[in-house]
């Protein structure tokens, strides 16, 4: 889910009254995804073969199948094609592809995502230290806050904390838009 170009001018406005009222420099990015996770597909493969075999041994064990030649190319098609029909499944849908990569990683490619963001709008060159990037990453369902060392005495933890939490609890709801809004107000 992309924002449309109405909801990008209504951040856009809003972040701008931000910088107005606070004289901070802020960065609102919604990106659709922060890394291209090519093992999601093959681990996708590795388990539709896997319960491809489980299913077929099970099914040959309950008839008594024992044609050894007639079987394994019924095995080969069942594990190949039931490996392949995930993997593609994994390709086209990012819900089951999220489930084929690692929380951890998807964290820390979110993580690597916004510093790489924050440097590269020279958010990290604002006058008084006050740049500060809203970043929503729609694939790995993550909102990341990154405040410049100006805001140190300015704001607690906990806050910067309870406004990721809201602005996470939005977007699991599929409203990237309202993660964004309630995160430049």
């Amino acid at each position: 889910m992309r924002l449309t170009e109405e909801e990008q001018s209504l951040v856009s406005r809003r972040v701008a009254g931000l910088e107005a009222r606070t004289g901070t420099q802020a960065v609102a990015a919604v990106i659709g995804k922060s890394d291209s996770y090519p093992e999601a597909p093959w681990k996708a493969f590795a388990l539709g073969a896997a319960l491809a075999v489980l299913y077929s041994t099970a099914r040959s064990l309950i008839a008594h199948d024992w044609e050894a030649a007639e079987s394994a190319l019924q095995y080969a098609v069942v594990v190949l094609g039931s490996g392949a029909g995930l993997a593609l499944l994994a390709v086209l849908f990012e819900p089951i592809a999220r489930l084929f990569t690692d929380r951890r990683r998807r964290d820390l490619e979110v993580a690597q995502y916004a510093k790489s963001l924050f440097f590269d709008r020279g958010l990290d060159r604002t006058r008084g230290r006050i740049g500060i990037l809203l970043l929503v990453s729609l694939f790995e369902r993550k909102v990341v806050i990154l405040a410049d060392d100006g805001f140190e005495s300015r704001i607690e933890q906990d806050d910067w904390q309870r406004l990721t939490d809201r602005m996470t609890l939005l977007l699991s709801r599929g409203n990237a838009t309202g993660a964004l809004h309630a995160g430049v107000e």
